[in-house]
């Protein structure tokens, strides 16, 4: 029964997926983007946050491996490094140039494929866009290792490979231009994303949760396991949170009075997730631990992201707080899903927390802070409040559907699990003949 509804979904979601490839090759035009000019200072500022962000994808890889078994560890970091290949060649060859090439509706155009005209001259208007470009690019690479935790310990390294070149342009790419490149979520609505909680944490979370559902959960032995390295999930959360920093501090492109805002109400609501987390487990289980704690501060940040720059104090600790308790409890409900294995809680954390962010960008916003005074509800804002709800339940449906429709795909042309004897063994030695221990 289950295989005939994987067939009947998979079948609907791939045509979905070639009406809106159509679709998207039909709204091709050719402009160029534009950018507003930075001092030296703001260039500076924007290469180190996309080295903070970039330090984020090994901190990702040390936080997913710790968590997973000792012979999961060197998959977690090939898959990692494989994402880092195709996010990277994917965004400079089309996936600049797709996202912001122009406004058009579903799409932009090709007038920079592989970086065309964007390092010629070193003019200051080419600098600022190549700047630019280099740090849209580390959100691309961030948000295709996210995805990776979902599906870990079960699927094939040639099948995730395959998955990320087409993932990236079918669905992250299309979200980005979407939500920031001028694209119809916001020409047509207020939507605001400061640093990516629909185009990262809710994309991130819908396709982990898509994946999780075709791949199928792992052996019990598996999903039992429990963490094999706590201390590296304790230093890739920590580099993560610092990461963070550059992630949301960075998205204001400029080093100003903005950037560190956004900074100081990441931190908070890091903190305020942890505190909530830790009193919502200690009142379920009696204790605390570490793993929790940072797990956490991680609902906090995804939480913040979308709206870091443009709100206060109160409004941080408050979405912090409700987004550490909202993770807690989405976590352990998808944990006692059967048949949905989401190994690494990917869904759980960055999709409930990209939800609940979005949703509280268009409560707690404060015009004082935004371009042109939009607001939230708190300030008597209503527009972006439905424009958030909008842009939050289109990203979800159409990032799951066309997920779905991308994993179907590939089960049709090659194996996308491992059988359960290698599953076992670990892909650690299976696929990589490389096991990070000699014990």
């Amino acid at each position: 029964m289950a295989k005939h509804l994987n067939k009947k979904i998979g079948f609907i979601a791939l045509a979905a997926l070639v009406v809106v490839s159509v679709l998207f090759l039909s709204q091709c035009s050719f402009q160029s983007v534009t950018l507003a000019p930075g001092s030296s200072g703001d260039f500076v500022w924007i290469l180190v946050s996309s080295a903070l962000v970039f330090m984020m994808v090994p901190a990702l890889a040390l936080f997913y491996g710790g968590m997973l078994r000792k012979q999961s560890m060197t998959s977690i970091m090939a898959q990692v490094l494989i994402d880092i290949v195709v996010m990277t060649l994917m965004w400079v060859i089309c996936g600049f140039t797709l996202t912001f090439g122009s406004d058009g509706v579903l799409i932009g155009d090709l007038s920079h494929f592989f970086f065309n005209g964007m390092l010629d001259g070193g003019s200051p208007d080419s600098n600022n866009a190549l700047a630019f470009a280099v740090f849209q690019m580390m959100f691309a690479v961030i948000t295709g290792a996210i995805i990776i935790g979902a599906c870990a310990e079960r699927v094939r390294f040639v099948t995730i490979t395959w998955f990320l070149v087409l993932w990236g342009l079918l669905v992250y790419v299309p979200v980005a231009h979407w939500i920031w490149g001028g694209g119809f979520l916001s020409a047509w609505f207020t939507v605001l994303d400061y640093a990516g909680g629909i185009t990262i944490h809710i994309l991130a979370g819908v396709t982990g949760l898509a994946l999780a559902w075709f791949v199928g959960p792992r052996r019990s032995s598996s999903r039992k396991a429990r963490a094999h390295n706590i201390p590296f999930v304790f230093f890739g959360a920590i580099m993560l949170w610092v990461g963070w920093f550059g992630f949301n501090g960075g998205s204001g492109l400029y080093a100003d009075g903005m950037a560190i805002r956004a900074i100081f109400t990441s931190h908070l609501a890091a903190a305020a997730g942890m505190g909530a987390w830790c009193i919502c487990q200690y009142y379920s289980t009696g204790h605390v631990n570490v793993l929790g704690m940072v797990t956490g501060a991680i609902a906090g940040l995804g939480s913040v992201t979308p709206m870091a720059g443009y709100i206060d104090a109160p409004a941080a600790f408050v979405v912090g707080i409700v987004g550490g308790i909202l993770c807690y409890y989405a976590i352990i409900f998808m944990r006692s899903r059967k048949n949905i294995d989401d190994a690494l809680d990917v869904f759980g954390l960055h999709g409930v927390s990209g939800f609940w962010g979005s949703i509280a960008t268009g409560i707690f916003v404060s015009g004082a802070y935004t371009p042109g005074g939009v607001c939230g509800l708190v300030y008597g804002g209503v527009d972006l409040f439905i424009g958030q709800v909008v842009a939050s339940a289109v990203v979800g449906i159409y990032g799951f559907a066309v997920t779905y429709a991308i994993i179907y795909l590939l089960s049709r042309f090659m194996a996308v699990r491992i059988p359960e004897q290698e599953e076992s063994i670990g892909q650690d030695i299976v696929e990589h003949g490389e096991p990070s221990y000699s014990l």
